[in-house]
């Protein structure tokens, strides 16, 4: 949640705007996070999709098509700018190839750019830190590596966050386990890495506080506990006391996956958070999917009350 982010953060803001390019899933919580430590906050959205957004959020459109893709006076006084966007179709860093010229010509402090521990390719489960040199397979690594080094070339004060599969609220097994839909594969030896979309969060306002000259240029940010799939699928049912799908071997059912469902099980390897946890000193909201998927569900069955709330307060207005 924002409050436990930002309350046990160091950083407390800074003078000027931050600008947030890409208002997903990962952008919105930055921002809102961002937003409550006073500071004034700018999302991007796609022309004529104009989100609802909180207190001290204001949306901009973004069109990656047009040179500028954002008007230049909507980016006056931006100092701080997060990059969730990913690659275009092309490879290419639309961002980079839209605001290039206009990002080059404001006073910025910092540009965070999140990428993915993919580019590191398929490591048969060993452990992999930023000093390994990256060796995407897939092709949506390399065209992220791409990305990756076409900023670093950009001159601009850069931060390269690499991220494993991102979770929380909304993004768990909950639903699927639910609907009957979760499938519960088994490939001996496979482990996964993952990162909760708030310790995203507070990695970044982390670094935020520290020093430019102590920020590191590439930063993994993940938990402490990478394993199977079928362990997170077995504790999401054991917090909703529902029955777990029949196991089902990964070799006897890999040709029924689609290509998307294959390619990420073509990979195997551990991100260490080393640099992050114990170099920087950054302290994990959730050190494994066990303390994230308890605050997910929470804060899901949360909004599911606040939703019922609201909607027989407005069935008893109408009747009245």
């Amino acid at each position: 949640m924002v409050s436990a982010v930002v309350n046990r953060g160091p950083w407390t803001g800074a003078s000027g705007r931050m600008l947030v390019l890409g208002g997903g899933y990962s952008g919105r919580r930055f921002a809102a996070a961002v937003a409550a430590t006073g500071m004034p906050v700018l999302i991007s959205h796609r022309p004529g999709n104009d989100p609802l957004l909180g207190e001290g959020i204001r949306s901009v459109p973004f069109a990656s098509e047009l040179r500028p893709g954002i008007e230049p006076a909507a980016l006056e006084g931006i100092t701080h700018v997060l990059v969730t966007v990913p690659p275009g179709r092309d490879g290419r860093d639309p961002v980079l190839e839209s605001l290039g010229a206009s990002l080059a010509g404001l006073p910025l402090q910092w540009l965070g750019y999140l990428s993915t521990s993919g580019v590191y390719g398929d490591r048969g489960g060993a452990w992999v830190d930023e000093s390994d040199t990256p060796t995407p397979g897939l092709p949506r690594s390399r065209a992220r590596l791409a990305c990756e080094q076409a900023w670093q070339a950009s001159g601009l004060p850069l931060q390269v966050f690499r991220l494993p599969a991102i979770y929380g609220p909304g993004r768990c097994p909950f639903n699927g386990l639910r609907a009957g839909s979760s499938r519960l594969i088994h490939k001996p030896a496979q482990v996964f890495s993952r990162i909760h979309v708030d310790d995203i969060t507070g990695a970044l306002l982390h670094n935020l506080a520290l020093p430019a000259s102590q920020r590191p240029a590439v930063l993994n940010v993940a938990d402490d506990r990478p394993c199977p799939s079928s362990e997170t699928l077995g504790y999401a049912a054991h917090l909703l006391n529902c029955p777990l799908p029949e196991v089902e071997s990964y070799r006897r059912i890999q040709d029924s996956l689609s290509p998307m469902a294959r390619s990420f099980w073509s990979e195997n390897r551990r991100t260490s958070n080393r640099r992050l946890c114990v170099e920087l000193g950054y302290r994990l909201l959730y050190p494994s999917y066990r303390e994230g998927f308890r605050a997910s569900l929470q804060e899901e069955q949360a909004l599911q009350r606040g939703a019922g709330c609201t909607s027989s307060g407005q069935t008893g207005a109408a009747s009245g």
